[in-house]
Order: C-alpha cells, then structure tokens, then sequence
C-alpha cells in the first residue's frame, strides 16, 4: 500500500501527465503566457459546464470574492453577512474593502450558513450575504434565495470548495453551484476540486452589465489598453494554469463522483459508533448515487467524546495525515473581534472547532488506505 496522502496531486497529475505536459509546453512555445488562447478558451468551456452565461477567470479565490464585491459597488459602512465557520479569505475581501462583515452561526449537520441566524442578522445597512459551500455542499439557496429577494439584497456564493456541485430546487430545477446567486466565486488552488498548478480563480454570473464592470476590474479597470474606466486590480489568470484547467475540467463530475464514493466507504465504515457523526447532506440525509449537492472537497467527522485533538496526534503519529478546519472561529480571531459578538451567538461553532476532524478525501484514494484510516479511528475513539 502506498504512503496515504491527505491529497494526492502527483498520482491524479500521473494519470493524465502526456497532455498536461504538452499543453504546459506549447504554452511555452507560443510565449502567449496572459489572456493567451487557453484563458479564453478554458472560459468558454466552463461557462458551458456550468450553465452560466459569464465566466470572468482571476488569479485566485480570494481576488474573484474582492473583485465581485468590488463589481456589485457596495461602499464603505455596508453590512456583509458570512458565516463564523469558514476561512478567513471570505471575511477577509469584507473587511479589505472597508466593509463591515456581519458573521452568524452555522447549521449543526451541513456546517453551512444557519437560515435563522442569517435572517436575524439583517439590518437597514445590509447589503449583500455571502453563504459559503462549506467542504464542497451546497448551502440552502432556495431559502437563501427567498431572504435576499425580501429584503433586496446581494447573494454572493462562495464557491471555493463545490466546484461541480450542484442545487437542486423544489420544483425538480437543478443549477451548479455559483450560478445561482447574483454572482458566485471559485477558486483553483491545487488541492481544490477542479486545481491547477498554482494559484487561480473566476467569477460566474448571468448579469451582462455586471461581468462588462467585472471583465474590466480584472484587468487595471481597462476595456481598452491605457484607458482606465473603473477603478481595477491586476487579477488575471495565466494561460499555463488555464491549460491545466482546460484539460481537467473533462474529468471533474468523475473527480467528485471519486471523491463521493469514498465519503460514502467512509461512512459505511463509521456508521456503527456512538462517538463519530459522519457527514450527510442537507438535502437527502445520505450520500446518495442521484444527488450532486456535495463533492466532497473535505470529509469532516465529529468526534463527540472528547477525543478529538488526541485522536489528530494519534493519527498524526501512526502516518495518517489529517486537519482541524477550523480550530478558532472568525468571531474570535484577533484581526476580526468585535464587541457586537455574544459567544452564545455561535454555539454551533464553538462546538465544531472542538469536535471535527478531516481525513484524507481526494481522487486517489484506495478502500485499502481507508480500511487502515478507519480501524485506526476506532481503535482509538472507542
């Protein structure tokens, strides 16, 4: 059995290495290393993936959230509202911009945007909300959806993590993930989903007016060269990363079909211990073969004895790697305390932080590496 990784790049890069390699070549080759044939092309291409009539790539996720809050021109003093359990990136871009990030608790189950929490939170100064498809599942957007139109506001995905997923509304409707707010956001850092081979990110939206502002932000403000019509950032995305993109894009529904699959031996594996909650998903309960709500970028248990942080050192010693996404709430980070925030505000994700843990989840996995993951855990948990 080979060394378990908690993501394996080079065996996925191994399988598909001739046409990475001579598309990285003749990118080369042809020295068109900015807005070359490749970005423009794996932009058309993910736009038809997606369903979504703009694709406006960038140079990472965090500049695609920056630049789509720049986009929809909210000002200084305007309330963001996120969730307290995610990555700083998100809150980050909010309070770059001078705006004032709003963070409420999550849902128990899914890890996503709690709906009460997020309707509760909404004041005259609220502007935008940014749900986060936390660990590759899709937020509640229908729900999400019917807020933001009562009270007129900006949806923003963050879609960092579920890129390929998919909604799947009451009426039997079905759209991918960061199509279906006002404007939605990716990243492709390497271990994502769908990676490339350094940094790289887009922004999806169906509003023409908005991705004409957008297309320009990207590139200094300018529509023409030397003519500055917005203020704009230097965000592009390189052609090499985008012929990387370009030929993994073809395999990233059998990447997250990979990726479910050893979710689903993982819980099958778990499921008779009282002391590990394995994930499920909001809309079905179980990872089922028909619904793509979630992809699975990370496979997070809670471990409800006690035994998280022994369990990540336990691991961490016999080989197995793992993490702790995320060991200190945003609410309670230095660069974001406020005194708005009441701990009884965020029960859910102060408990989280104490209680989850993620396995190794990629493309490569072998049921072999999962059966000596999951005997080890229950070794130790009890």
């Amino acid at each position: 059995m080979k060394k378990i990784q908690m993501v394996d790049l080079q065996s996925q890069y191994e399988k598909i290495k001739p046409e990475v390699d001579k598309a990285i070549n003749d990118v080369v080759a042809s020295a068109a290393f900015i807005n070359g044939p490749e970005v423009k092309n794996f932009q058309s291409e993910l736009e038809k993936y997606l369903g979504v009539k703009h694709v406006i790539p960038c140079a990472n996720g965090t500049d695609a959230l920056q630049i789509a809050m720049m986009g929809l021109g909210l000002e200084q003093g305007d309330e963001v509202i996120t969730a307290d359990f995610t990555f700083a990136a998100t809150v980050e871009v909010i309070a770059l911009l001078k705006l004032t990030p709003v963070l409420v608790d999550v849902d128990p189950h899914s890890f996503n945007i709690d709906l009460e929490a997020l309707e509760s939170a909404i004041t005259p100064k609220t502007k935008a909300i940014v749900p986060v498809h936390l660990f590759g599942q899709v937020a509640n957007m229908e729900a999400i959806l019917k807020i933001a139109e009562k009270h007129k506001l900006y949806v923003i995905e963050d879609t960092a993590q579920a890129i390929g997923a998919d909604f799947t509304f009451s009426d039997g409707t079905t759209k991918k993930a960061g199509t279906i707010g006002t404007i939605g956001t990716t990243s492709f850092f390497p271990s994502k989903n769908l990676g490339c081979y350094g940094d790289g990110g887009a922004i999806f939206t169906n509003d023409d007016e908005l991705a004409h502002v957008i297309r320009g932000m990207v590139n200094h403000g300018m529509y023409r060269r030397y003519y500055h019509d917005v203020v704009g950032v230097n965000s592009r995305l390189d052609s090499i990363q985008a012929a990387v993109l370009r030929l993994k894009l073809p395999h990233l529904d059998d990447y997250c079909s990979s990726r479910r699959n050893a979710a689903r031996y993982y819980n099958n594996g778990f499921k008779s211990n009282p002391n590990i909650v394995t994930p499920t998903t909001e809309k079905c309960g179980e990872i089922c073969d028909t619904c793509n709500c979630h992809v699975f970028h990370q496979y997070t248990l809670k471990i409800t004895n006690g035994k998280r942080d022994a369990l990540h050192q336990h691991l961490m010693d016999k080989g197995i790697p793992n993490a702790i996404y995320y060991p200190v709430p945003l609410h309670s980070q230095k660069a974001y305390v406020d005194d708005r925030y009441k701990e009884e505000q965020f029960k859910v994700t102060n408990d989280l932080i104490n209680t989850v843990i993620s396995l190794p989840m990629h493309t490569e996995l072998e049921k072999a590496q999962q059966d000596l993951i999951i005997q080890t855990i229950i070794d130790f948990v009890g």
